[in-house]
């Protein structure tokens, strides 16, 4: 393929290879969630947790088949929000861009915030500040100079994940061969079976576990967005996102399942990363170093991510506006990025030191980033009807990736997604932020409506509504 057949009509590079998609699938998968937030999930629901990730998992991989068949159909496409625009409207299309993108912000500032903390675990004296912009300066940087490099930098990203977690996994089974014992006892399959319960803590427990375990999740529709920057993405894509359920076999449920064969799940400390639990059973003793590396490089990845997403959402965003500010963001760099849409999500990220630094601001900080991750289940639920009315026009492609049976699943992830922001209320510290994200949906979605540079999208031919 030369030069030319690799660079896309607006400029952009085809630079990304099948290593660099496949690693980046992976690394999407698996998040801090896991490395952090696994103890904390089981302790909720015990063994069962394994239910709830198996049914999350299967919703979210009919997710990505979705938004995967409109990618295969175009695959000149940034971001799967273009067909929310498409398919539902430029006013709609404008909500949810700006919605995702806002969410993308706060997440990267999340991220950039925990970097800081991860960081300081060696260097306690270090101002938080300084680890935060010297991260966001070298990640923008990498974003900047080239898509092969954000593709290079995300591959070793998640190869330092994928080897933690196959260790463990390796350990635990050793362990259970050895019939190696623990203080809290032998490690065996009676860890999970004994006292088997689907409600071990009651039922509120357990359905409070699934907008967490949902959480963990999310970052896995990065794999579509690398399509348009990808060589040969009919090809690539389909076993990219064909390969998630596998991925979430044995990088979740794999480790799930390690986990609570070494420890009696009620043994499990809800303060500690159940990855450090374990390293330190067979005598690591610089298993916290160890992990506190793996979920630096994890939170690092993510922060990166968001660079890389948030400048092509932003870059979508102004190619979509009639505005005369955003006119400014539509150009892409000699190096074949959207290089104005990368600095200006840079930029509101650097935000996340100055914010941390006010007083009383912490909580209020941690209340806006669960709102924005709460939104991701409005645009999730877009996309999906947007997916519904592709299969319903003109641009269908009979003979491309397409997901099974969509007149039932489709619905099915819609309601889903409204069970899980239902679930929200069940615990109480995520009833104000789920609020919250009603309010903006009531609020910018009226905003939305009435907004002036966006256009009536011409309709679809043999447009049906869901």
């Amino acid at each position: 393929m030369n030069k030319q057949e690799n660079t896309n009509a607006d400029g952009t590079k085809r630079s990304l290879s099948n290593r660099h998609v496949q690693m980046i699938a992976l690394g999407g998968t698996i998040g801090t969630g896991l490395f952090l937030g696994a103890s904390t999930s089981i302790t909720k629901t015990g063994p069962s947790i394994i239910l709830v990730y198996m049914i999350i998992g299967i919703f979210f991989f009919l997710m990505m088949r979705g938004i995967g068949e409109m990618l295969y159909q175009d695959p000149s496409q940034h971001t799967f929000i273009a067909f929310i625009t498409r398919y539902l409207g430029q006013r709609t299309g404008y909500f949810a861009g700006w919605t995702y993108w806002i969410g993308l912000i706060c997440v990267g500032m999340a991220e950039i915030t925990a970097i800081a903390s991860y960081v300081q675990f060696w260097f306690p004296h270090l101002p938080a500040w300084l680890i935060q912009i010297s991260f966001l300066v070298i990640l923008t940087s990498v974003n900047l100079i080239a898509v092969r490099i954000f593709g290079e930098a995300e591959f070793w990203f998640a190869m330092i994940k994928i080897i933690a977690i196959l260790s463990m996994i390796a350990t635990g089974i050793m362990m259970l061969l050895t019939h190696f014992k623990t203080p809290t006892g032998q490690v065996s399959l009676g860890n999970i079976t004994t006292h088997l319960s689907l409600f071990p803590n009651g039922i509120n427990s357990f359905i409070s576990a699934f907008p967490m375990v949902f959480f963990a999740f999310l970052g896995m529709e990065f794999i579509g967005i690398t399509t348009a920057e990808t060589k040969n993405p009919r090809h690539v894509l389909p076993k990219a996102i064909n390969e998630v359920i596998y991925r979430i076999l044995i990088f979740y449920i794999g480790a799930l399942l390690v986990i609570m064969l070494i420890y009696p799940w009620q043994s499990l400390s809800a303060k500690q990363s159940p990855f450090v639990q374990v390293f330190s059973l067979v005598g690591l003793r610089a298993a916290a170093a160890i992990i506190n590396f793996v979920v630096l490089t994890s939170a690092a990845s993510s922060l990166n991510s968001m660079i890389y997403s948030s400048g092509r959402h932003f870059y979508q965003l102004a190619s979509e506006s009639h505005g005369r500010f955003m006119s400014h963001f539509k150009g892409i760099s000699t190096h074949g990025v959207p290089a104005q849409g990368i600095l200006i999500s840079a930029t509101l990220i650097l935000l996340a030191p100055v914010i941390s630094a006010l007083p009383y601001v912490s909580n209020a900080f941690s209340l806006i980033t669960s709102a924005s991750s709460d939104l991701y289940l409005i645009v999730y639920s877009l996309t999906i009807i947007a997916h519904y009315r592709y299969r319903q026009s003109a641009d269908f492609m009979p003979d491309g990736f397409l997901m099974p049976a969509y007149k039932v699943f489709d619905p099915m992830l819609i309601v889903f997604f409204i069970v899980i922001y239902i679930s929200l209320f069940f615990d109480s510290s995520n009833w104000l932020p789920a609020t919250m994200g009603i309010l903006w949906c009531v609020i910018f979605g009226f905003f939305s409506s009435r907004e002036r540079s966006t256009v009536p999208t011409v309709p679809v031919a043999n447009d049906k509504l869901l």
